[in-house]
């Protein structure tokens, strides 16, 4: 018996028959894509679309409090309170840029920041001290009084942070510039002064593919 070949048995086939067969084939083919996952680490900087991300969190929160440790109003706390090491809160970031930014992110490395280099202290946050009075209130009538905290015990914030992310967009003929400004500020709670204020800008020049941005 003749044996046939791949070309003969598609001739043989009607061309309706042939089209649909092929597409079942190029559907199989996709269905057999494999999706691959490599493990890298948490600080190894990854930007595939330009936008405000991890990295950018992080390089800005660092460099900011280095900057803002590094001003007067440190060490004249200390003097006037014999000491004392400052009370901090971070108060609200903004975000005013043209994305979607995970503010809260941020704000938890600008704490972790402060917190590790050890010349200040944290208070908890405004939802943060909800949660604790609210658990501190319950243990008033559920606790032992041995163990029960006291009301009216909190220690106020000497300071706070607070500030704005903005960015502007900037696109031509496949290549768009993302320019962000992080602009912080830190105030003397009791008197209502600015004793810092702090900015960083980072601009990124992302180049258009073919599949578009």
């Amino acid at each position: 018996m003749r044996r046939m070949s791949l070309k003969n048995v598609f001739e043989m086939i009607p061309m309706s028959l042939t089209g649909t067969l092929l597409i079942l084939l190029l559907v199989g083919a996709a269905g057999c894509a494999t999706t691959k996952v490599e493990r890298v680490g948490a600080d190894t900087t990854i930007d595939l679309s330009g936008r405000w991300n991890d990295a950018d969190s992080r390089m800005v929160a660092e460099e900011m409090i280095k900057d803002v440790l590094s001003r007067p109003w440190l060490d004249k706390f200390g003097k006037q309170h014999s000491g004392k090491t400052p009370t901090v809160i971070v108060g609200t970031v903004m975000n005013r840029s043209t994305e979607h930014i995970n503010v809260q992110t941020f704000t938890k490395d600008l704490e972790r920041e402060l917190t590790n280099d050890g010349r200040v202290q944290f208070v908890a946050s405004k939802s943060e001290r909800d949660e604790v009075r609210e658990e501190r209130q319950d243990q008033q009538s559920q606790s032992s009084q041995e163990t029960a905290k006291g009301l009216g015990k909190e220690i106020g914030a000497d300071y706070m942070l607070k500030g704005t992310i903005n960015s502007i967009l900037d696109e031509s003929k496949g290549t768009k510039v993302v320019y962000y400004q992080v602009d912080l500020e830190f105030f003397d709670m009791e008197k209502n002064l600015k004793v810092w204020a702090g900015q960083k800008k980072i601009k990124k020049v992302v180049e258009k593919s073919r599949f578009g941005f």
